[in-house]
């Protein structure tokens, strides 16, 4: 069947530095993004056991990340003696005033490393090197560290070339003393997709410029589609493709059609913006000459199926590809372990099914499954993953043991996609999904796909660059637990679903529904002269019973000013009223002074913006 295509045309006593690196990007208003990075700022001055901190760490503070529910994440980074550290970063939880909610931290212990290498750099890149069988170039080394016990000096070299014919950009670490392979990790994310078909005709943005027109996305900075030489295709009219399995216009209808459902569904269901966070895409090549699609850290590029029939740029694979640009533009980077590139794999798959599942379409075209690859069959084997019950097909596992780390990342990808499923759909659906049968015999009811979205979307929010099961197991019940703060469902299903599949707890992991409470300040800013006193309503909410007993206090006042509460001890539900007084000499200036009200279990702080005029 012809198709032809109709498109919309768009004319510590640490002394501890933290530096911003990153010119404020937010859509946050600035007051909002003040009070956070305070609160940030002040938990990171004020908790060096908390991070592992050394005298000779410091912090730069990025992008404040605004997600679900009002929560912002701030990711830090952390380096040595001035060496960056891998694996030293961290990511602190805040509501929207400031309170800080928790930290995703995953350094373990205090660095103390002897910084002067024995290997020099010339051999470590000769070392990287060796490690693909391509080479088109070496970056040159970076002496760094790698947070592993008391910390690891390395260096990190990136190799850019081939592996037996794959596209490659390899980050190596390699042992600045011995010289031996720390850690390597390929920013090239390999996988494969199902069907092209997306029904007759579907609509994409389209460019026209000077008469011409181009497969280019102008609403989405980023987006456009053409061959392998990284051209976008133009045409003399905004009709594209012929509905042929062959065809590459058709390709990349398909491509932009999909990325398009996907970055709707980012936005309505997950409050995200775009691929990488900030509005922004990348662009997607068709034509590959493999039986194979990637990622490789700038653009998505599609093959063919093992017949030549059909080209992989259906829903799902498009998906897949753009997930793993998303895991890459969340904290923590997308390289690193073995284990990691698993996890990596399996959020591919997971964006895939959430794009099938938003997009809706009917059983005659791409309906929406947990299945990877079922229609393109690009092997002739069918589908290549199974999330409902990986081990489906023989080898992969349904279920987390010590052989699953160093597998291959498409098989060990089973575990957290098993995992999802069973948050969104359950053990034994009611809807006609198909049975997901447990490791540990528990039945699970589901909280549906896009619950379960946005908990696994807040899971990324909190990645590391030391990225594990266990790891992302607490991160995930660190989401429930803030973006549901109400309800005890989610955070004991996504606790339920790991257990199912047998990832173990991990020290530090919300236990239960323990009782919270929120802190509020009202006004948020205030403004008083110096000799003037000023006051703020202090109330404070129980968001899970029972009631707490909470102390107030406040700290990093201005020189001269001082703080009252009245009264300075209540019970969470109660409120309080705070009273500054400015010095007579206080200096006039924005000051952001960090409220902290201590509970019986939990802490919240609330950021108060104080001017003090001339």
């Amino acid at each position: 069947m012809r198709r032809r295509v109709a498109l919309a045309m768009v004319t510590g006593t640490v002394s501890v530095l933290v530096t911003l690196s990153i010119p404020p990007a937010s859509a946050d208003p600035p007051k909002t993004s003040d009070r956070v990075t305070a609160a940030t700022d002040h938990l990171v001055a004020s908790r060096p056991a908390l991070l592992h901190s050394s005298p000779k760490d410091a912090y730069t503070r990025h992008r404040v990340i605004a997600g679900q529910g009002g929560l912002r994440y701030t990711p830090y980074t952390r380096t040595y003696a001035g060496l960056p550290v891998h694996g030293g970063d961290f990511v602190v939880v805040t509501d929207a005033a400031g309170g800080v909610l928790s930290t995703s931290v995953s350094q373990e212990a205090a660095l103390q490393v002897d910084t002067t290498p024995k290997l020099s750099a010339q051999e470590a890149a000769r070392l990287a090197g060796a490690q693909l069988s391509e080479v088109a170039s070496v970056a040159a080394p970076k002496l760094s560290v790698m947070a592993e016990g008391r910390g690891r000096l390395v260096y990190e070299v990136v190799v850019t070339g081939a592996d037996r014919g794959r596209p490659s950009r390899l980050h190596v670490f390699v042992d600045a003393r011995t010289g031996a392979i720390a850690q390597k990790s390929d920013e090239v994310m390999a996988g494969v997709g199902n069907s092209f078909y997306n029904g007759d005709p579907v609509t994409i943005p389209t460019r026209h410029s000077g008469g011409v027109y181009s497969m280019t996305d102008l609403m989405r900075p980023g987006m456009g589609c053409g061959g392998q030489n990284g051209v976008a295709y133009t045409g003399s009219d905004d009709s594209w493709g012929n509905g042929s399995g062959t065809n590459l216009e058709t390709a990349c209808v398909d491509t932009l059609y999909a990325a398009d459902q996907e970055w709707q569904m980012l936005d309505v269901w997950l409050n995200r913006d775009g691929f990488d966070g900030l509005g922004r895409g990348f662009p997607a090549r068709v034509g590959l000459n493999d039986v194979n699609a990637y990622w490789n850290g700038t653009y998505t590029s599609f093959g063919r199926t093992a017949d030549s029939r059909r080209q992989a740029t259906s829903m799902d694979v498009v998906a897949h590809e753009y997930g793993h640009a998303i895991f890459a533009h969340t904290p923590g980077q997308d390289y690193g372990t073995n284990e990691k590139m698993i996890l990596n794999e399996s959020s591919g798959d997971i964006f895939g099914a959430l794009t099938e599942h938003y997009a809706n379409q009917p059983a005659t075209l791409d309906p929406p499954d947990y299945m990877v690859g079922e229609e393109v069959n690009i092997a002739g084997t069918g589908p290549i993953r199974y999330m409902y019950r990986p081990s489906t097909l023989s080898g992969h596992p349904d279920c987390f043991s010590s052989q699953v780390p160093p597998m291959m990342p498409q098989i060990g990808a089973g575990v957290q996609n098993h995992w999802f499923y069973l948050l969104a759909e359950g053990s034994n659906p009611a809807n006609g999904r198909p049975p997901s049968p447990t490791c540990d015999n528990s039945i699970i009811a589901g909280l549906g796909i896009r619950k379960a979205g946005q908990i696994f979307m807040g899971t990324l929010l909190r990645k590391t660059q030391i990225w594990t099961h266990q790891r992302a197991r607490r991160a995930s019940l660190d989401a429930a637990a803030q973006l549901f703060p109400g309800s005890c469902v989610e955070l004991k299903t996504v606790r339920t679903a790991w257990n199912a599949v047998r990832v173990p707890s991990v020290a530090g992991e919300p236990q239960g529904c323990s009782n919270t409470f929120g802190i509020t300040l009202t006004p948020a800013s205030v403004t008083v002269r110096p000799g003037d006193q000023v006051s703020v309503a202090v109330s404070t909410v129980t968001a899970v019973p029972p009631a707490q007993d909470i102390s107030l206090y406040a700290t990093g006042l201005p020189p001269g000013t001082t703080a009252g509460f009245a009264p300075p001890a209540i019970t969470s539900g109660a409120g309080s009223t705070l009273t500054l007084t400015a010095g007579a000499a206080t200096a006039p200036g924005t000051y952001h002074i960090p409220v902290r009200a201590n509970g019986t279990s939990t802490d919240r702080i609330a950021v108060l913006t104080l001017t003090v005029t001339a």
